[in-house]
């Protein structure tokens, strides 16, 4: 264990152990449902659709063919295998040789070493995901409009929500938006009242309003 936590802990492994780490805690904050699974797919989502340059984050994830599955998860699986990379290089390589103040340029290659290994093994674990991913999304914007959902975020406002709709399976988690005024929290069931396209969320309102009651 203790090995294990000098070798995580030395550089460059633990650049990727840092952002491993929060990884894991974006992850687990996404399971609470304080933040949403495609939280960094607005940018990608206006590359795939031509409206914008194939510039930044996504047009790096899209020339590396790690496009098509939510970007969080992309970024996890590329930390991942880099930091397993990174690893290993250091508990059978760098930690025998007598580098000095060439462990740190040194170091730097082999984290950007570890990126361009990690791509094409995260390439492969996306391709056959991509397809689950459009299906969700194409029956997301099927007409589901006027159907119940539970909302599983913390909170629902303009930009941010969760809901999920029962499909008679593991259910559909759709991004839902209202004004925060209304108050929505996690439990609570509303409709799904209009889709809103251009950010592929649904408008929601309460039962009560819908029913006119």
């Amino acid at each position: 264990m203790e090995l294990f936590l000098q070798t995580a802990l030395s550089f460059p492994t633990a650049i990727y152990s840092f952002l491993l780490c929060v990884a894991v805690i974006y992850w687990l904050v996404v399971a609470a449902g304080l933040l949403e699974v495609d939280l960094l797919d607005v940018e990608a989502d206006s590359v795939m659709e031509g409206s914008g340059q194939t510039e930044g984050l996504a047009g790096l994830l899209y020339k590396l063919k790690l496009d098509g599955v939510p970007v969080t998860l992309v970024l996890t699986l590329l930390f991942f295998f880099a930091w397993f990379a990174c690893y290993f290089i250091e508990l059978w390589l760098l930690r025998h040789l007598p580098l000095g103040i060439l462990r740190y340029p040194l170091g730097l290659v082999v984290i950007a070493g570890a990126f361009v290994l990690a791509a094409p093994l995260c390439a492969v674990i996306c391709r056959p995901l991509r397809p689950l991913f459009h299906k969700v999304e194409a029956i997301s914007s099927k007409s589901v409009l006027g159907q119940v959902a539970v909302v599983r975020s913390g909170r629902v406002t303009i930009s941010h929500g969760e809901a999920v709709l029962e499909d008679g399976g593991a259910g559909l988690i759709l991004r839902v938006r209202a004004d925060e005024a209304l108050g929505f929290k996690r439990g609570d069931r509303v409709v799904l009242l209009e889709y809103l396209a251009a950010e592929h969320a649904y408008r929601i309102i309460t039962e009560e309003e819908f029913r006119g009651v």
